[in-house]
């Protein structure tokens, strides 16, 4: 799910979405209007589920996609190897996960894990 908003309504450490990816804005520069045209924006951005970087120039009146990124928690099931089967706690749908290197002694059987969903991905996101 995504929403339309002009550039100039972004704001650093908010969502947009750049290159058909859900980034986090980390920064945004803008210029002055010249003498033959509007005001331009520079965005500086880092993909939430791939770490890359990307950037868009643009119009400050342009329209620019937001996604809507969702917070949510769920209870570890079972953890098989790299893969773990998570259960949301709202709607108790199970789906399951690639548990990232830097989460595999954090990620237990039984225990709550908090993770982000933008664009039909999903991505652990535990904060210690």
């Amino acid at each position: 799910m995504k929403q339309q908003v002009e550039v100039k309504e972004l704001k650093e450490g908010k969502y947009a979405i750049i290159d058909d990816e859900a980034c986090v804005i980390k920064s945004i520069t803008k210029s002055k209007p010249g003498k033959h045209g509007a005001a331009k924006a520079r965005v500086e951005a880092i993909g939430l589920f791939d770490n890359q970087k990307r950037s868009y120039v643009g119009s400050v009146a342009n329209k620019i996609y937001v996604p809507i990124v969702e917070r949510k928690n769920a209870q570890v099931i079972s953890i098989s190897g790299d893969i773990a089967q998570l259960m949301d706690m709202g709607d108790f749908s199970t789906f399951e996960i690639v548990i990232p290197e830097e989460y595999k002694d954090k990620v237990k059987e039984g225990e709550e894990v908090s993770y982000i969903t933008a664009l039909g991905k999903v991505k652990l996101d535990i904060r210690t």
